[in-house]
Protein backbone atom coordinates (compact mmCIF):
# COMPACT_ATOMS: atom_id res chain seq x y z
CA UNK A 1 0.00 0.00 0.00
CA UNK A 2 2.54 2.26 0.86
CA UNK A 3 4.66 0.96 -2.41
CA UNK A 4 1.49 2.36 -4.24
CA UNK A 5 1.23 5.61 -2.72
CA UNK A 6 4.58 6.13 -3.08
CA UNK A 7 4.80 5.47 -6.69
CA UNK A 8 1.63 7.72 -7.31
CA UNK A 9 3.07 10.52 -5.33
CA UNK A 10 6.33 10.14 -7.75
CA UNK A 11 4.19 9.81 -11.01
CA UNK A 12 1.73 13.20 -10.02
CA UNK A 13 4.87 14.76 -9.11
CA UNK A 14 6.01 13.73 -12.92
CA UNK A 15 2.92 14.87 -14.62
CA UNK A 16 3.00 18.44 -12.58
CA UNK A 17 6.54 19.18 -13.45
CA UNK A 18 6.10 18.19 -17.48
CA UNK A 19 3.83 20.38 -17.34
CA UNK A 20 5.36 23.05 -15.65
CA UNK A 21 8.31 22.61 -18.08
CA UNK A 22 6.05 22.79 -21.34
CA UNK A 23 4.11 25.68 -20.08
CA UNK A 24 7.13 27.66 -18.26
CA UNK A 25 10.23 26.95 -20.15
CA UNK A 26 9.50 24.97 -23.16
CA UNK A 27 8.92 26.35 -26.68
CA UNK A 28 6.32 23.82 -27.64
CA UNK A 29 4.00 26.65 -25.85
CA UNK A 30 5.87 29.14 -26.56
CA UNK A 31 5.44 32.16 -29.12
CA UNK A 32 4.75 31.64 -32.28
CA UNK A 33 3.06 34.42 -34.00
CA UNK A 34 2.77 38.22 -32.58
CA UNK A 35 -0.97 39.74 -33.39
CA UNK A 36 -1.45 43.10 -34.10
CA UNK A 37 -4.77 44.93 -34.11
CA UNK A 38 -6.38 48.42 -34.35
CA UNK A 39 -2.95 49.99 -35.98
CA UNK A 40 -3.52 52.27 -39.16
CA UNK A 41 -0.52 54.20 -40.37
CA UNK A 42 2.11 52.29 -38.13
CA UNK A 43 3.57 49.18 -39.36
CA UNK A 44 2.70 45.87 -38.12
CA UNK A 45 6.05 44.71 -38.13
CA UNK A 46 7.79 48.14 -36.52
CA UNK A 47 5.05 47.18 -33.46
CA UNK A 48 6.08 43.93 -33.52
CA UNK A 49 9.93 44.65 -33.54
CA UNK A 50 9.61 47.21 -30.63
CA UNK A 51 7.79 44.72 -28.56
CA UNK A 52 11.37 42.76 -28.57
CA UNK A 53 9.79 39.10 -28.15
CA UNK A 54 11.65 36.57 -29.25
CA UNK A 55 10.39 33.72 -31.45
CA UNK A 56 9.45 30.57 -29.40
CA UNK A 57 9.72 32.68 -25.81
CA UNK A 58 7.12 30.93 -23.76
CA UNK A 59 4.21 32.49 -23.66
CA UNK A 60 3.62 32.01 -20.14
CA UNK A 61 6.81 34.08 -18.93
CA UNK A 62 6.46 36.63 -21.31
CA UNK A 63 6.27 40.25 -19.70
CA UNK A 64 3.18 41.65 -20.29
CA UNK A 65 3.48 45.17 -18.71
CA UNK A 66 7.21 45.08 -20.22
CA UNK A 67 5.98 44.77 -24.18
CA UNK A 68 3.57 47.13 -23.10
CA UNK A 69 6.08 49.62 -22.04
CA UNK A 70 8.33 49.13 -25.10
CA UNK A 71 5.71 49.29 -27.81
CA UNK A 72 4.17 52.36 -26.01
CA UNK A 73 7.87 54.10 -27.15
CA UNK A 74 6.06 54.83 -30.12
CA UNK A 75 5.39 58.04 -30.53
CA UNK A 76 2.32 57.24 -32.77
CA UNK A 77 0.85 54.92 -30.33
CA UNK A 78 -1.47 56.48 -27.40
CA UNK A 79 -2.50 53.09 -25.74
CA UNK A 80 -1.25 49.38 -25.85
CA UNK A 81 -2.88 46.57 -24.53
CA UNK A 82 -1.01 43.49 -24.35
CA UNK A 83 -2.56 39.67 -23.84
CA UNK A 84 -1.47 35.77 -24.32
CA UNK A 85 -3.98 33.69 -26.45
CA UNK A 86 -3.16 30.09 -26.10
CA UNK A 87 -1.44 28.06 -27.27
CA UNK A 88 1.20 30.03 -29.09
CA UNK A 89 0.00 33.88 -29.75
CA UNK A 90 0.85 37.07 -28.44
CA UNK A 91 -1.55 39.78 -28.78
CA UNK A 92 -1.09 43.28 -29.44
CA UNK A 93 -4.10 46.05 -29.35
CA UNK A 94 -3.03 49.80 -30.45
CA UNK A 95 -4.72 52.69 -30.52
CA UNK A 96 -3.01 55.42 -32.35
CA UNK A 97 -2.71 59.00 -31.77
CA UNK A 98 -4.90 61.39 -34.16
CA UNK A 99 -3.18 64.37 -35.31
CA UNK A 100 -4.71 67.35 -35.22
CA UNK A 101 -2.83 70.32 -35.81
CA UNK A 102 0.32 71.47 -37.34
CA UNK A 103 2.85 73.47 -35.24
CA UNK A 104 5.82 75.51 -36.74
CA UNK A 105 9.34 74.14 -35.08
CA UNK A 106 12.08 76.34 -36.69
CA UNK A 107 12.05 75.57 -40.61
CA UNK A 108 10.06 72.43 -39.96
CA UNK A 109 6.58 71.61 -38.02
CA UNK A 110 6.06 69.21 -35.18
CA UNK A 111 2.35 67.43 -35.48
CA UNK A 112 0.57 66.76 -32.26
CA UNK A 113 -2.62 65.17 -30.85
CA UNK A 114 -5.31 66.35 -29.31
CA UNK A 115 -3.10 66.50 -26.46
CA UNK A 116 -0.64 68.12 -27.59
CA UNK A 117 1.74 65.46 -27.51
CA UNK A 118 4.09 65.77 -30.52
CA UNK A 119 3.77 62.52 -32.33
CA UNK A 120 6.23 63.20 -35.08
CA UNK A 121 8.08 66.40 -36.73
CA UNK A 122 7.97 66.75 -40.77
CA UNK A 123 9.31 69.14 -42.98
CA UNK A 124 5.81 70.52 -44.14
CA UNK A 125 2.68 70.75 -42.49
CA UNK A 126 -0.36 67.88 -43.55
CA UNK A 127 -2.38 69.71 -46.55
CA UNK A 128 -5.73 69.02 -44.61
CA UNK A 129 -4.31 70.08 -40.85
CA UNK A 130 -4.37 73.44 -39.51
CA UNK A 131 -1.62 75.37 -38.25
CA UNK A 132 -1.70 76.09 -34.40
CA UNK A 133 0.45 79.07 -33.02
CA UNK A 134 0.26 79.89 -30.02
CA UNK A 135 3.17 81.09 -27.63
CA UNK A 136 4.20 78.24 -25.53
CA UNK A 137 3.08 74.61 -26.89
CA UNK A 138 2.54 72.13 -23.72
CA UNK A 139 0.53 69.81 -22.74
CA UNK A 140 -0.57 71.67 -19.88
CA UNK A 141 -0.23 74.87 -21.17
CA UNK A 142 -4.37 76.56 -20.82
CA UNK A 143 -3.91 78.24 -24.17
CA UNK A 144 -2.35 75.27 -26.17
CA UNK A 145 -5.38 73.01 -24.31
CA UNK A 146 -8.36 75.22 -25.15
CA UNK A 147 -6.85 75.78 -28.98
CA UNK A 148 -6.66 71.99 -29.49
CA UNK A 149 -10.44 71.54 -28.00
CA UNK A 150 -11.53 74.78 -30.18
CA UNK A 151 -10.02 72.72 -33.25
CA UNK A 152 -11.57 69.71 -32.20
CA UNK A 153 -15.25 71.02 -31.63
CA UNK A 154 -15.19 73.03 -34.93
CA UNK A 155 -18.22 70.99 -36.96
CA UNK A 156 -17.29 68.51 -39.64
CA UNK A 157 -18.68 71.11 -42.69
CA UNK A 158 -16.33 74.17 -41.38
CA UNK A 159 -13.06 71.79 -40.21
CA UNK A 160 -11.16 71.48 -43.66
CA UNK A 161 -11.49 75.15 -43.98
CA UNK A 162 -9.84 76.12 -41.22
CA UNK A 163 -5.82 76.80 -42.18
CA UNK A 164 -4.85 78.16 -39.03
CA UNK A 165 -5.64 78.57 -35.19
CA UNK A 166 -4.32 80.80 -32.99
CA UNK A 167 -4.60 81.35 -29.29
CA UNK A 168 -2.62 84.15 -27.32
CA UNK A 169 -4.85 82.77 -24.08
CA UNK A 170 -7.05 80.37 -23.03
CA UNK A 171 -9.95 82.81 -24.13
CA UNK A 172 -8.86 84.26 -26.93
CA UNK A 173 -8.88 81.44 -29.47
CA UNK A 174 -9.50 82.71 -33.05
CA UNK A 175 -10.12 81.12 -36.85
CA UNK A 176 -8.42 81.83 -40.09
CA UNK A 177 -10.57 80.41 -42.89
CA UNK A 178 -9.01 79.15 -46.26
CA UNK A 179 -10.98 82.15 -47.73
CA UNK A 180 -9.25 85.17 -45.60
CA UNK A 181 -12.46 85.13 -43.03
CA UNK A 182 -12.03 85.00 -39.33
CA UNK A 183 -13.65 83.69 -36.69
CA UNK A 184 -13.33 84.71 -33.03
CA UNK A 185 -14.63 81.40 -31.07
CA UNK A 186 -13.07 82.74 -27.67
CA UNK A 187 -12.90 79.79 -24.95
CA UNK A 188 -13.74 76.31 -25.57
CA UNK A 189 -17.13 76.42 -23.49
CA UNK A 190 -20.01 76.11 -25.27
CA UNK A 191 -18.96 74.53 -28.37
CA UNK A 192 -21.80 73.34 -29.45
CA UNK A 193 -23.74 76.64 -29.63
CA UNK A 194 -20.59 77.90 -31.47
CA UNK A 195 -20.29 75.38 -34.00
CA UNK A 196 -24.32 75.84 -34.76
CA UNK A 197 -24.52 79.37 -35.02
CA UNK A 198 -20.78 79.69 -37.06
CA UNK A 199 -22.07 77.20 -39.45
CA UNK A 200 -25.55 79.34 -40.22
CA UNK A 201 -23.69 82.64 -40.73
CA UNK A 202 -21.47 81.37 -42.84
CA UNK A 203 -23.85 80.20 -44.90
CA UNK A 204 -25.92 83.10 -45.14
CA UNK A 205 -23.91 86.29 -43.55
CA UNK A 206 -20.97 88.00 -45.90
CA UNK A 207 -18.53 89.32 -43.74
CA UNK A 208 -14.69 89.10 -42.80
CA UNK A 209 -15.21 88.81 -39.11
CA UNK A 210 -17.12 86.28 -37.48
CA UNK A 211 -17.28 86.46 -33.23
CA UNK A 212 -19.43 83.55 -31.83
CA UNK A 213 -17.34 84.21 -28.82
CA UNK A 214 -20.20 84.83 -26.96
CA UNK A 215 -23.43 82.59 -28.76
CA UNK A 216 -25.75 84.87 -26.76
CA UNK A 217 -24.29 88.30 -28.60
CA UNK A 218 -22.82 87.13 -32.06
CA UNK A 219 -21.14 90.13 -33.92
CA UNK A 220 -20.60 90.55 -37.72
CA UNK A 221 -17.79 93.28 -39.21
Amino acid sequence: MKARTAFLVLLTAGVVGTAAWLVFFSPVLGVRSIEIVGNLTVPSERIERQAGVADLHPLATVDLAGVQSRVLGIRQLASAKVDRVWPGTLRIEVVEREPVAAVPAGDKVAIVDGHGVVIEVRPTAPPLLPVLRVDNLAAGDPATVAALQVIQAVPDAIAPKVRQVRAGTAEGVTLELSDGRTVVWGGPDRPQEKGRILTALLKREKANVYDVSSPDVVTLK
